[in-house]
């Protein structure tokens, strides 16, 4: 336990080292990078199957909001049904609550407190981008994320918990190497922290993917694709837990 936080504040010191040069290259980001919208369409829908119903609920930013996708059928929710009705056969229900450039505070604060109490069989949480993003501390992630994991299994006790780790920060299109590069770390420290937060509190952290392909990238360099969508969302689905009733 005292390695895990000395590795913490290790990481942290050294990504907040290389602050200047993210504040630097990452405004001529922000500048050039092209702002796309959320998806367009019913935020929920149902597939039919045979056998107990899977009720699945996503709960994000930008990714759970489909940003830059035409349509919510592609998004994240509707695509983790549909692997999740493909392997089980079962049918799922599915609701996404996204929303673009929300953080762990504003989910825990703004969103989870408005979302029906229905009996979700399983929770996805896709969050930490955005604090990645705006340079968030080890700690204020460390309390946004952890009161989320707190208000999610509160209002949904009896859910499946999930929560996907931030993918690598090197292999976004949108960021020039160096940034990438500082941002990584910084990811790192999140990933770390976030892991020991769902072992603590009840959650299941499911691993970062290890290569995602310059096509599973929208036209901003930086949302995922509705290919990389369908990536990602098998990549969950597979670490996900189906009971057998």
């Amino acid at each position: 336990m005292g390695e895990g936080r000395t590795a913490i504040r290790l990481a942290a010191m050294a990504s907040w080292l290389a602050f200047p040069v993210y504040a630097w290259q990452g405004i001529g980001v922000r500048l050039r990078v092209e702002r796309l919208l959320p998806a367009r369409g019913e935020p929920g829908g149902r597939l039919p199957g045979q056998g107990a119903e899977i009720r699945l609920l996503v709960v994000g930013d930008s990714s759970a909001a489909g940003v830059g996708l035409d349509h919510l059928e592609d998004g994240l929710a509707a695509q983790v049904a549909r692997h999740l009705n493909d392997r089980t056969g079962r049918p799922v229900t599915y609701r996404t609550a996204g929303f673009n450039s929300a953080i762990s505070t504003e989910l825990r604060d703004h969103v989870v407190p408005h979302i029906e109490p229905r009996d979700w069989t399983h929770v996805l949480v896709s969050v930490g981008t955005n604090d990645i993003k705006n340079f968030r501390s080890g700690r204020g992630w460390k309390a946004g994320f952890g009161g989320l994991l707190y208000a999610l299994r509160a209002r949904f006790p009896h859910a499946d918990l999930y929560w996907s780790n931030i993918m690598v920060m090197t292999q976004v299109p949108a960021l020039p190497p160096l940034l990438g590069r500082i941002l990584e770390r910084r990811a790192r420290l999140i990933n770390m922290i976030g892991n020991t937060l769902c072992a603590e509190r009840g959650a299941t952290a499911i691993s970062r993917m290890s290569e995602m392909d310059p096509q599973g990238f929208c036209s901003d360099g930086f949302h995922p694709s509705a290919s990389g969508m369908a990536m990602w969302s098998r990549h969950i689905a597979d670490h996900m837990r189906i009971s057998a009733s």
